[in-house]
């Protein structure tokens, strides 16, 4: 499928302009006023809701592997979730993931 180079332009100002109103739309509105506390207290566990979404897709179905799934990518999601309950430090779980992730990935190849 090819497209010219009209239709690109439109699909990024169009995708631009609405990224734009989406945040105007929370910041212009709401602006220097206080949140209410449950407005507040939800929007804490935004990034522990995004971040799993985000990542499990990548860990059952990588395109690295044609979508098939990867013992390498699965034993380091394991570990890090081990480590994470283990030490509850989010520091060193990132980097004990991604040490497991390269140590997995160099040894099993």
């Amino acid at each position: 499928m090819s497209f010219t180079t009209t239709q690109i332009w439109t699909v990024i100002v169009g995708l631009g302009l609405g990224s734009y109103l989406l945040r105007l739309s929370f910041l212009g509105i709401i602006g220097n006023r206080d949140l209410p506390e449950w407005v507040l207290r939800h929007l804490r566990y935004t990034a522990v809701a995004v971040m799993p979404g985000m990542i499990t897709p990548l860990i059952l179905f990588p395109q690295a592997s044609g979508g098939e799934l990867d013992p390498v990518r699965l034993g380091a999601a394991l570990a890090t979730v081990a480590i994470s309950l283990w030490t509850k430090n989010a520091v060193l779980t990132i980097f004990g993931g991604a040490a497991v992730l390269f140590a997995l990935h160099f040894g099993i190849g």
